[in-house]
């Protein structure tokens, strides 16, 4: 695909306002970051579209929404982008003030664990926009520039992203005191969970499933009782007595000091995620990106302490 003006010239102001706007989310945003009107920068992109054939924003209420053509181009032009801005040295004035830290990462641990060790640097002046979802899809927005930092419970693959280890998240199997007294360990080994609610924060129980794999070396065949999309909503089940899940320790490491529930089995070798801090290789430098990357390493130390 090729973008280029009568002349044979390749446009990079309109390509340069696109990246800017499809990173931002928005045809406002967009235009302060490239120091546009917003008409000047409607026009642009309504040229950008006539000459590729297709739109690539879809205008909303609030902001605009990515079309597939935009994605597309967006994933040819981010990396050369990025690569000429460090070249040429097109930094932002030093009067111009920083835009916010663009941060990715599964809502329950940003809750929990990121933002409260952030607090701090928000104290300082540093503005942040958090965005909660599957590594997967985080990751992506990452390497298209739409998020410069993302906690990501899969290692990136490719030479686009640098990931750094930040922590080991350990799984426990846990349950209200009343609901454990219940339970024998020694059915669950040979999946005999009648009677056993299970909970979940997904359908297939992949969690649930690994820790069944893992400690018990089986297949886990059974269905969940209760499926919440959400870790800390299936803590608040399993404390209010619902059934037994498997759970970050991290997570519920207050409940299970509090007795509020308490493990079914501490094996000599939990299932562990690895959680890593990922960003982009190249761009420009932006201090606040590289505070928040140096606080959460810092902060890495002490959550050690909290996810085993």
């Amino acid at each position: 695909m090729r973008h280029r003006q009568a002349d044979g010239s390749v446009d990079l102001t309109q390509l340069r306002t696109f990246l800017a706007v499809y990173r931002a989310g928005s045809i406002t945003a967009g235009a302060g970051q490239v120091g546009l009107s917003q008409p000047t920068v409607t026009t642009q992109l309504q040229a950008l579209e006539r000459r590729l054939g297709r739109p690539l924003f879809e205008r909303l209420p609030r902001g605009v929404t990515p079309t597939a053509a935009a994605h597309d181009l967006a994933a040819r032009v981010a990396g050369p982008f990025d690569a000429l801005e460090i070249v040429v040295g097109d930094a932002p004035a030093e009067h111009t003030q920083e835009p916010p830290v663009l941060l990715g990462g599964p809502a329950e641990m940003l809750a929990a664990l990121t933002l409260p060790s952030l607090a701090p640097l928000v104290a300082q002046g540093i503005r942040f926009t958090i965005t909660t979802g599957l590594a997967d899809e985080l990751l992506a927005d990452l390497r298209l520039g739409k998020l410069d930092l993302v906690l990501s419970t899969i290692r990136p693959r490719g030479r686009t992203v640098l990931a750094e280890p930040l922590a080991d998240e350990e799984f426990v199997l846990v349950a209200a005191p009343r609901v454990a007294a219940a339970v024998d360990v020694a059915r669950l080994r040979v999946n005999d969970l009648a009677g056993i609610p299970l909970i979940s924060y997904a359908p297939d129980l992949p969690i649930v499933r690994r820790y069944w794999r893992h400690v018990f070396d089986t297949r886990l065949e059974a269905e969940a009782a209760l499926v919440i999309p959400d870790l800390r909503a299936v803590l608040a089940a399993v404390v209010s007595g619902a059934g037994v899940s498997v759970l970050p320790r991290y997570l519920c490491a207050r409940e299970l000091e509090a007795g509020g529930i308490v493990t079914l089995l501490d094996p000599e070798d939990s299932p562990i995620n690895t959680v890593y801090l990922a960003r982009r290789v190249g761009g420009q430098s932006r201090p606040h990106v590289d505070l928040v990357r140096t606080r959460l390493l810092e902060a890495a130390e002490v959550w050690r302490t909290c996810v085993h």
